[in-house]
């Protein structure tokens, strides 16, 4: 497995830029987790992890290889995608959805075989989905597809995952859950994970380390307890804040004073 690493990285959208002068890598087996206000551009970085969003300057690269000079094929089988809030076919069913993330191992006109299907069904099985195998995704609430959907990532078999706001339709009992997941694959795969969340207590439970942007830069990078600090957020947020240890666990809890 390989790390996915920015370096002096800038991008925008037409003249308009967003981020500028990122350089990180997010490690095999490495949960990064990306914070900051609406708008500092945490979904922008997603997208130009994937290839999407051709940068302005500097290069991402997934080992050795730049990512813009991956076959867009071979690139989908290396990297997966949980996008924000995206509208699925409702006429197809969710076993079809979950499938699509096997096209990049398809060859034209080629239709998946037992054991696509078998990947997919275990990952639908593993997001707690596999019940909705044979519904139609327009019946399924926005939390059941956005399980659907990191399903479909997870069925590319990926070294990188890139989540945007995965928990954003999750009640509490499969925000637990799919983030679990996400730790469990990214130890036990070495999945390298980069995710854009906007809840920071969620972040201090499952992050290995935390990437606070503002101003269209890094402003703060390290583990939850050297980046979740109440001045280090409060300065970035504009709102007073405070921050406690659970006292089960020690992670980082964070709230809004008054």
């Amino acid at each position: 497995m390989d790390a996915l690493s920015f370096i002096n990285v800038g991008f925008g959208y037409s003249r308009r830029p967003v981020l500028h002068n990122l350089c990180f890598d997010v490690k095999p087996g490495e949960i990064l987790a990306v914070v900051g206000p609406n708008g500092v551009g945490k979904s922008t970085l997603i997208k130009a992890a994937s290839g999407i969003l051709p940068l302005t300057n500097g290069e991402i690269r997934l080992g050795e290889k730049s990512i813009h000079s991956i076959n867009p094929d071979k690139r989908a089988r290396r990297i997966a995608v949980v996008p924000q809030a995206i509208h699925l076919p409702g006429a197809f069913r969710a076993l079809d959805v979950v499938l699509m993330g096997r096209t990049a191992y398809l060859n034209w006109f080629e239709s998946e075989n037992q054991e696509d299907v078998e990947i997919a069904t275990t990952m639908m099985e593993k997001t707690g989905t596999l019940e909705y195998a044979d519904r139609l995704v327009g019946e399924l609430s926005g939390g059941e597809q956005q399980r659907v959907l990191i399903a479909r990532a997870l069925a590319q078999s990926p070294e990188v995952m890139l989540l945007d706001e995965p928990t954003a339709h999750l009640d509490l009992h499969h925000q637990d859950r799919t983030l679990k997941l996400v730790r469990e694959l990214a130890l036990e795969q070495g999945l390298a994970v980069l995710m854009a969340l906007h809840d920071l207590n969620l972040v201090s439970r499952f992050a290995d380390r935390v990437m606070l942007l503002s101003n269209g830069t890094v402003h703060s990078l390290g583990r939850p307890q050297e980046v979740l600090t109440a001045d280090l957020l409060a300065e970035v947020y504009a709102v007073k804040i405070q921050v406690f240890p659970n006292p089960q666990n020690g992670h980082p809890v964070v709230t809004t004073s008054d």
